[in-house]
């Protein structure tokens, strides 16, 4: 077992997300940094759609209750075990009654945390992504204790993997969204030309920019969305729908975020700058 003996700001369980049921109104949750989740995964030798540890901002600090092996990934977070410092994208034996915590935020904001094997959690609709009211619990609490598969010997075919510094990247590449055509030339331009600014109200469901573009009067149907849509309000102001968000909405879809950027949006945090790029 895994004990939580402090759950940091906001610590949830998240796999590859859950699938098949947008028609029911259900999001795809998951990890927000779908990139970080396979590297964890692969240096592990787990499936890809393991559950792990995503942490937000604040890192927990977790009781080992069996031997197992680790890897970290996504944000800088100033991990130690038992007071060490340890890296990201690196596998580390740990031992019945090892302490992993977490300091500093140094790059990034979503830092993640596999263990072989993955976590067990229970599932629901298919995925242990918590998700709250779908799911029990929104993330983890205090004293809780977490599943894991005990692993005593195990010999990894690559022990740390190199990795690009995606979580300084700035530019968000896009497709063209379905509504694209329906701005008018000076929109186009301003959304590729300003250099926007996450806001204060940025969460798993959606990342809203301070900046604003020219206002519109675009009148359309609900439609789908996805995570990565682009939407822009009446007032001018672009929302970027991330994995909690809503399966329809009836705001213009201005632009499509790859899987990559979508990846790297979530790294950021209020004040940080980004830019579209097609």
């Amino acid at each position: 077992m895994l004990k939580i003996l402090k759950s940091g700001f906001f610590t949830t369980i998240q796999d590859k997300g859950r699938y098949g049921f947008r028609h029911k109104g259900v999001p795809v949750s998951g990890t927000m940094d779908d990139l970080a989740r396979h590297r964890v995964n692969t240096l592990l030798e787990n499936s890809a759609d393991c559950a792990v540890l995503e942490i937000t901002m604040t890192g927990p600090t977790l009781l080992f209750e069996n031997d197992t092996f680790i890897c970290l990934g996504g944000a800088d977070l100033s991990a130690t075990l038992n007071n060490l410092p340890i890296d990201n994208y690196h596998v580390y034996k740990v031992s019945e009654g090892d302490i992993l915590s977490y300091g500093r935020l140094e790059k990034g904001f979503r830092g993640y945390l596999g263990v072989k094997g993955g976590i067990v959690s229970q599932e629901v609709l298919k995925s242990s992504s918590q998700y709250q009211p779908l799911t029990e619990k929104s993330c983890i609490v205090d004293g809780e204790e977490i599943e894991y598969s005990t692993t005593k010997m195990y010999e990894p075919k690559l022990t740390d993997l190199k990795v690009e510094n995606y979580l300084e990247t700035f530019e968000l590449k896009a497709d063209l969204g379905p509504e694209f055509e329906l701005l008018n030339e000076q929109h186009k331009k301003q959304l590729f030309e300003t250099t926007f600014t996450i806001s204060k109200e940025n969460n798993r469901m959606a990342y809203q920019l301070e900046e604003k573009i020219d206002g519109h009067s675009i009148s359309m149907l609900t439609s789908a969305t996805l995570p990565g849509t682009v939407q822009l309000t009446p007032a001018g102001k672009p929302i970027v729908l991330m994995k909690d968000g809503q399966t329809t909405g009836g705001y213009p879809r201005i632009l499509q975020l790859s899987k990559t950027s979508i990846s790297i949006l979530a790294q950021k945090k209020a004040g940080d700058l980004i830019k579209f790029v097609s």
